[in-house]
């Protein structure tokens, strides 16, 4: 009896890992679905890091129990390479060589402080002096039209500054901002089929004898309330009455989906843009996706340019640092022409929502 019982155990738990490996690969691809024709669909990627965790989980199992059995949640991590790399890709360092420019990219959260700092613009602009950029893309830059800010930028080397306002009303204000030591050449804002409060910015700056374009992006966000955050953050945490849970996990699915499908018609039309300039020019893109490593954004972009964390980056660089959010949304991208080194989250700047994105980028392929 107890040796069928152990029999049944081992199958029930088989089926269950092969089940699970099964949804992970389905979830782990998901990023070529595209949102605008299956919108529901396109928000599983969120759920990938939970179903490796349980994948995981069996390995741990089968090592314990029966090792025999291991090789069903190994083959799984096998066959999800690919998008484990994008989610948490691990890359020997490699130092930037003479002549790298180095990037930031930052959603500065309108110089908030994160609600930790008082002076908000000025913990920004001193970490961003400090790190000795040579280029800094922000998000949300939205106090250049006062307190002097190009000139605080300009006395302490970023010589060129420039801020384009995406919208200003009662209830938005919104702006991309670039401040550089190179000349910016000229501006384009990049059109939208449907944009809110966001938007994408190309400078074309003047480097040594090189044109590069900087293209500087804010996509569409997920449109959730403190109120929904708070939800589902409950919801993690098992804290919402059991009659609650499936509609309240309805409404929140259904803002993801309505952004995802909104937000890949921008992905669209920068990568359009980006098509047609990047045979003659080299190209940075950067900014704030609003969305997931395991999404149609950033494998849509990842067609034409080089993800610099996925190629040089480590582990799973979560750049959203608000509890229960935590994903890399915020990501940099360069032209096939353009090498990227060391690129990472500095997890040690928190005067905003987002942590920076800094990469080393050296134009010239090795």
């Amino acid at each position: 009896m107890i040796k069928q019982l152990k029999k049944w155990t081992v199958q029930m738990m088989t089926g269950a890992n092969v089940a699970t490996v099964i949804v992970m690969l389905l979830v782990g691809y998901s990023d070529r679905i595209h949102p605008a024709e299956h919108p529901l669909v396109s928000t599983v990627g969120m759920a990938f890091p939970i179903l490796l965790l349980i994948n995981l989980a069996f390995l741990l199992f089968w090592l314990i129990f029966k090792w025999t059995r291991a090789w069903v949640p190994a083959v799984g991590f096998i066959l999800a390479y690919v998008p484990i790399s994008i989610y948490m890709p691990i890359n020997v360092s490699e130092a930037p060589p003479e002549g790298a420019l180095k990037l930031v990219s930052y959603n500065v959260c309108s110089y908030g402080g994160n609600y930790k700092y008082e002076q908000g613009f000025e913990k920004v602009r001193d970490y961003l002096i400090d790190e000795k950029a040579d280029i800094v893309c922000l998000q949300e830059d939205n106090d250049s039209w006062r307190r002097y800010c190009f000139k605080q930028y300009e006395e302490r080397g970023l010589t060129y500054n420039d801020t384009l306002e995406l919208c200003h009303d009662q209830t938005r204000f919104n702006c991309l901002g670039i401040h550089t030591c190179f000349p910016i050449v000229r501006r384009e804002k990049i059109d939208y089929p449907t944009a809110s409060n966001n938007g994408s910015v190309a400078w074309w700056l003047k480097v040594d004898k090189d044109t590069v374009i900087v293209v500087n992006n804010h996509f569409e966000s997920c449109h959730l309330s403190q109120a929904d955050r708070e939800q589902y953050r409950q919801l993690l945490k098992g804290e919402v009455a059991s009659d609650s849970v499936r509609a309240e996990s309805q409404l929140l699915m259904v803002k993801l989906a309505e952004a995802n499908a909104i937000r890949s018609r921008q992905i669209e039309a920068v990568c359009d843009y980006v098509s047609q300039h990047i045979m003659d020019y080299p190209v940075i893109l950067c900014g704030d996706f609003n969305d997931n490593p395991i999404s149609f954004s950033r494998h849509e972009m990842a067609k034409q340019l080089r993800d610099c964390f996925v190629e040089t980056g480590r582990g799973v660089g979560l750049s959203y640092n608000q509890k229960a959010f935590s994903f890399r949304i915020d990501h940099i991208f360069c032209s096939p022409d353009i090498t990227p080194y060391q690129c990472y989250i500095d997890t040690k700047m928190d005067a905003s929502d987002h942590y920076p994105v800094v990469c080393w980028l050296k134009i010239g392929v090795k």
